[in-house]
């Protein structure tokens, strides 16, 4: 995980609106927003590198609530779409979706034929390694 962020860390683009990073109490109250847990490693995520901006993939986001990345925003529409509503979304690509479940796996989620592919990830970070860290 370490060496992830690291990376993440290294290639952050330079943007003229930087993200930031959320605290404590905000994950606290998104929770309340959508009703579900934040698997740890997600949340993990969140707090530390959720301001990267890398690649063309733009993985959700939860410290502003005016951007189109900001997690419960993301989390209705893809849920509305059909995303089953124990996954929280990770990030959109073009129809489909990146998602958590509450034991840490990411999954994809097939935007065209509602449902889940037999794509996955053991935790987001591996996610960020093999998925994010490549576009």
């Amino acid at each position: 995980m370490e060496e992830v962020i690291e990376q993440l860390r290294e290639l952050n683009e330079p943007v003229p609106v930087p993200l930031e990073l959320p605290e404590e109490e905000t994950l606290v109250e998104i929770q309340e927003q959508i009703l579900i847990h934040l698997p740890f490693e997600l949340r993990e995520f969140l707090l530390k590198v959720s301001d990267v901006v890398y690649g063309r993939l733009e993985p959700v986001t939860a410290a502003d609530p005016h951007s189109h990345t900001y997690l419960p925003e993301v989390a209705s529409v893809a849920w509305d779409l059909g995303l089953p509503r124990d996954l929280v979304p990770l990030c959109q690509d073009g129809r489909d979706y990146y998602a958590v479940d509450v034991e840490g796996t990411v999954w994809l989620w097939d935007g065209d034929e509602g449902e889940l592919t037999d794509e996955s990830w053991d935790s987001v970070w591996h996610w960020v390694r093999d998925v994010w860290l490549e576009s």
